[in-house]
């Protein structure tokens, strides 16, 4: 059973930063990639950043250079750096993985950015 746990999530104002921790069960990062989404409310879903089993990374173009995800593999755990965050960061974050047939994810981690 694939687990996944956000933490690091809270209130932030304009121009700050805030890591974000997802926790995957077992020994999983050195063969599945890992991926942040997040979503406003009102909208829909949306893909900021996965990094593979191996160390690649993509970003959702409009977040390059903000938001930097990385992994420790030892401790089981990806983490998604946000710098100079932006009102319009406010999300909740989801970290999933898929293991085919399926998409795991977790149960969200609450960013606000706000003054």
């Amino acid at each position: 059973q694939v687990q996944l746990v956000e933490s690091g999530g809270g209130l932030v104002r304009p121009g700050g930063s805030l890591r974000l921790s997802c926790v995957t069960s077992g020994n999983m990062l050195e063969d599945y990639a890992v991926a942040w989404y997040r979503q406003a409310a009102g909208k829909e879903r949306e893909f900021v950043a996965v990094i593979t089993g191996s160390g690649s990374t993509t970003y959702t173009d409009s977040l390059k250079g903000r938001f930097i995800i990385s992994s420790d593999n030892a401790k089981n755990t990806v983490y998604l750096q946000m710098n100079n965050l932006k009102v319009e960061d406010s999300a909740v974050y989801y970290c999933k993985s898929t293991l085919l047939p399926d998409d795991y994810w977790g149960q969200g981690t609450q960013v606000t950015v706000s003054s």
